[in-house]
């Protein structure tokens, strides 16, 4: 098995942000698991699935025409525990909902599994951030 490094790690998360702050949903999408599951403090219910969230995400795109202009990152900290990696960080976004931009601050927790010889992320915890 190779060895597991913290770099790997958060190459994998850098490409999750980048991706959603690009609006790339599909690429956005593909680092995580099928069975990943995410807590959004704007939502009720956890998120059950990486489907569900899909489902949630295209709803918001119909219903608002959510779109992702830019995503950001900071106070980052990425832990290794053997095949499970937990990265931290503050997070703001920059969303358009009805065509008006819409700033949101965050802290947000995703949890990694390295599997099949790269890391996926197998859950996500997003808080709002005074």
């Amino acid at each position: 098995m190779a060895e597991l490094t913290e770099t790997d790690a958060l190459r994998a998360v850098d490409t999750i942000i980048d991706n959603f702050g690009s609006n790339q949903r599909d690429a956005y999408f593909s680092g995580f698991a099928p069975e990943a599951t995410f807590v959004f403090h704007s939502s009720p219910v956890r998120v059950e699935s990486r489907a569900d969230y899909e489902s949630t995400w295209d709803d918001w795109v119909r219903d608002s025409g959510f779109e992702v202009v830019r995503c950001s990152s900071s106070a980052r900290r990425i832990q290794l525990f053997g095949d499970v990696a937990v990265f931290t960080h503050d997070v703001e976004t920059i969303l358009r909902l009805d065509g008006v931009p819409e700033t949101q601050r965050e802290r947000e927790t995703i949890v990694l599994e390295f599997r099949d010889g790269h890391w996926l992320a197998v859950h996500e915890h997003l808080s709002a951030r005074t």
